[in-house]
């Protein structure tokens, strides 16, 4: 937090099939498991550039699915190039979240709950998914970063800015106060 590139816009990709794209995107791969992350932009390794990978396994899906949508909430590992995203729906929620670039905390974070978003891949072919819960939260995250926007700064509420080791008192506290106000 504080690097400059990670304060700036990044840069749009002009050729996503460019050798280098596939040597930046391993790097970001090997950065991202070493961290034991669930993704990583560019910005974070210093490229000013718009790309994003990231990963929603089924072991972080918190959210129930309903049969009838076509959200998946789950993804394997995902290479976006020049991403988009688009909102389906205002359902707003909370959720926990981190960051390699502001290691050692954790925030409340509101994000849409539903999502579409674009980009390329490697080879230049369009990738286009829909996403809820923590699949919609992580692409989030990570695009925000291509945009100089880094967690904290979507917090209402910077009381909820916490460091990892108080995550459980935290909500331990928190639902003491909802007994209490029933």
């Amino acid at each position: 937090m504080g690097h400059p590139v990670l304060q700036g816009v990044a840069e749009v990709v002009s050729d996503p099939t460019a050798p280098e794209m596939l040597d930046l995107v391993r790097d970001m791969i090997e950065t991202m498991e070493d961290a034991n992350g669930a993704g990583l932009a560019a910005p974070q390794v210093y490229v000013p550039q718009r790309v994003v990978i990231f990963q929603a396994p089924a072991a972080r899906a918190t959210a129930e699915i309903d049969a009838d949508e076509a959200f998946d909430p789950t993804a394997s590992l995902t290479v976006l190039i020049n991403p988009e995203i688009e909102p389906v729906g205002e359902e707003i929620e909370l959720g926990w979240e981190g960051c390699l670039s502001v290691p050692g905390l954790r925030g409340l974070v509101p994000r849409h709950r539903r999502i579409i978003y674009r980009g390329l891949d490697l080879d230049g072919q369009v990738i286009e998914r829909r996403a809820q819960g923590f699949h919609a939260r992580v692409v989030q995250h990570e695009c925000d970063h291509l945009d100089g926007v880094l967690y904290p700064q979507r917090m209402p509420d910077m009381r909820a800015l916490i460091f990892e080791s108080e995550v459980t008192h935290w909500i331990e506290a928190e639902s003491e106060k909802a007994k209490d106000n029933d």
